[in-house]
C-alpha cells in the first residue's frame, strides 16, 4: 500500500468521524444548534489543516547567516560515531521501519541519489535565537512513498544516535508534517556536507516547527499508530523531560 494511501486514510478517517457524528446529531431535537457548532468546528479544522500545509518563508542566498550555531548535542560521543565521521559516513545507515510494507536501509549515497530539495529557511530555537541556512536533502515523503506507509499509521518517529543529558534523542511528527513539502532529510548545510555540530550526516528539517523538533544524527524513521510506547509517551525527548509542547508550530 502506498504512502499516499496511508495519508488519505488518515484524513478520510477524520472526515468519516465527522460525518458519522452529524448523522446521529440529525436524529435529535437539538440538531440545528449542534449542527451550527459542528460546522464551526469543521471550518476551524480545515483552516488549521490549511495553515499547517502552508509553506514556511524561504529566503534569498544573501540572507544566509554568516554562521549557524550548533545547539544541544554537538557530536555523538561514541567510538562508532567517531570512526564513521572519519570515514566520511560511508557506513552510515538510515532505517525506515515500523508500519511500512517495505522496510528500507539506506546509505548516505542512496540518499544523495534521491530527488533533492534545497530550501533557505529560518531556524527558530526555543531558547530565543534564530539563524537562516540553506538545507538540501530528499523530502521525507519520497522515503515514505518508497517504503509504503500502512493504513493505520499516524506518526513518524525519528530516532537519533546522540545521547543528551543521559538519554537518547528522539522526536516525532504526524503525517501532515511528514508529508509537508519542506520536511526534508537534510545532508547539506549551505551547499556543504552537514557539519558535525549541526547533526552530521543526517538531520530532519521540520520547517513549520521550532528547532527541537529537527532531530539530528538521524539513524531511523519509524512509522507507528501511537506514541504511547515511545519514550515516556509524550512524543519527544524534551516533551518527556521538560514538558515542551509536542506540536511546536511557528
Amino acid at each position: 500500500m502506498s504512502g499516499s494511501v496511508g495519508r488519505r486514510g488518515f484524513l478520510a478517517g477524520a472526515s468519516a468521524l465527522f460525518v458519522g457524528a452529524c448523522s446521529k446529531v440529525a436524529e435529535t431535537d437539538t440538531a440545528q444548534s449542534l449542527f451550527s457548532a459542528a460546522q464551526g468546528w469543521h471550518r476551524k479544522v480545515h483552516r488549521s489543516l490549511a495553515e499547517r500545509k502552508a509553506l514556511a518563508k524561504e529566503y534569498p542566498r544573501s540572507a544566509i547567516s554568516p554562521s549557524f550555531r550548533g545547539n544541544g548535542s554537538r557530536t555523538v560521543d561514541t567510538d562508532a560515531y567517531r570512526a564513521s565521521l572519519a570515514g566520511g559516513f560511508a557506513d552510515w545507515r538510515l532505517e525506515v521501519t515500523g508500519m511500512v510494507d517495505t522496510p528500507l536501509s539506506l546509505t548516505l549515497d542512496n540518499i544523495r541519489k534521491l530527488p533533492q530539495r534545497t530550501q533557505i529557511t529560518r531556524h527558530d530555537c526555543v531558547e530565543g535565537w534564530s539563524a537562516i541556512g540553506e538545507w538540501t536533502g530528499p523530502q521525507l515523503s519520497v522515503l515514505l512513498e518508497a517504503a509504503g506507509v500502512q493504513e493505520g499509521a499516524k506518526f513518524v518517529v525519528f530516532h537519533c544516535a546522540d545521547t543528551y543529558k543521559g538519554g537518547r534523542y528522539y522526536e516525532s511528527v504526524d503525517l501532515i508534517d511528514a508529508y509537508h513539502p519542506q520536511t526534508i532529510v537534510a545532508h547539506k548545510l549551505n551547499g556543504e556536507p552537514l557539519p558535525e555540530k549541526n547533526g552530521a550526516p543526517l538531520r530532519m528539517r521540520i520547517e513549520r516547527q521550532l528547532g527541537y523538533k529537527h532531530a539530528k544524527y538521524l539513524t531511523a524513521i519509524e512509522l507507528v499508530d501511537s506514541l504511547e510506547h515511545i519514550g515516556e509517551g509524550e512524543g519527544g525527548y524534551w516533551e518527556d523531560r521538560a514538558g515542551y509542547q509536542w506540536y511546536a508550530g511557528i
